[in-house]
């Protein structure tokens, strides 16, 4: 096994632990999260649809910013 793959490991162990912790204790403020503008919810009597389109966007950017600086460090 690679050295480098036990690292990774160990970085993704610690975000996560680091969003559960903040999820716990911030869970409360985070409600807007998944209800932004642009967000398509379809509410009728048996059926529901949500798709979080905004929220995926911006998720998605977060992500491509981290790994931006990620690449930009290394």
């Amino acid at each position: 096994m690679d050295n480098q793959l036990g690292k990774y490991l160990i970085l993704i162990g610690a975000v996560i632990l680091v969003l559960g912790i903040f999820i716990y204790f911030f869970g409360g403020s985070l409600k807007w999260f998944g209800h932004l503008p642009g967000d398509i919810r379809i509410e009728r009597n048996n059926f529901r649809f949500y798709f979080p389109i905004t929220t995926l966007i911006l998720i998605n950017l977060v992500i491509f910013l981290i790994f931006r600086i990620w690449k930009w460090l290394h």
